[in-house]
């Protein structure tokens, strides 16, 4: 079953984590798992930018034209796909630097159950209040980091201390990577690709 780790990583993450492991399950179920979870922030960013409108502050409501929140969606899915195989490889590569020797899988299953609670938050844009989604996504990103602590030493078998540093490095790899993709935004918007506003 596809989304078969969803509500265990909620509610007990650590016997989730051991369930993960322990299963060996195909790379196929943790592709499949964060193709399906994009879509929420995907789907839910073309829904309010296009048919809601977002609100920042005491101005109006800023709304795109459906062609734009259309493309706005198609780009943030891909990326938010690309992003975990970044991260999956940034996960694996430092592996060998704290005598871990995980399967692309491991890794795999440890980048993409840890983005989850992330790309739940995407449910927050049904409310576009830019504090709103603000906070949720800091509440969606700090479960996400706990979730990398608890489970690096799980799935790539070291002991805590050495999967804490571990973590921390791969916390600190996943900022430089979203730093990289909120630039590569920028360029590609100042293009001509940006969002189109409606009038």
């Amino acid at each position: 079953m596809i989304l078969n780790h969803l509500l265990g990583i909620y509610t007990r993450p650590q016997e989730e984590w051991q369930d993960i492991d322990e299963k060996r399950e195909s790379y196929i179920y943790p592709l499949s798992h964060i193709a399906v979870i994009a879509l929420i922030p995907a789907l839910i960013t073309y829904y309010s930018g296009a048919h809601i409108g977002w609100s920042i502050g005491a101005g109006d409501l800023i709304k795109l034209t459906e062609q734009s929140a259309a493309m706005l969606a198609t780009g943030m899915y891909f990326g938010l796909i690309i992003g975990v195989l970044l991260l999956t490889y940034m996960i694996h590569e430092l592996a060998n630097a704290f005598d871990a020797h995980p399967n692309f899988t491991q890794s795999l299953d440890l980048a993409a159950y840890t983005a989850t609670p992330l790309f739940m938050t995407g449910f927050a844009g049904l409310y576009p209040e830019l504090w709103f989604v603000m906070s949720i996504g800091l509440v969606g990103l700090s479960y996400s980091v706990y979730l990398l602590y608890s489970g690096t030493p799980i799935m790539m078998h070291i002991p805590d201390g050495k999967g804490f540093i571990y973590a921390s490095s791969v916390v600190t790899c996943g900022l430089v990577l979203l730093a990289i993709l909120m630039a590569s935004t920028v360029i590609v918007w100042s293009m001509g690709f940006g969002p189109i506003y409606v009038h």
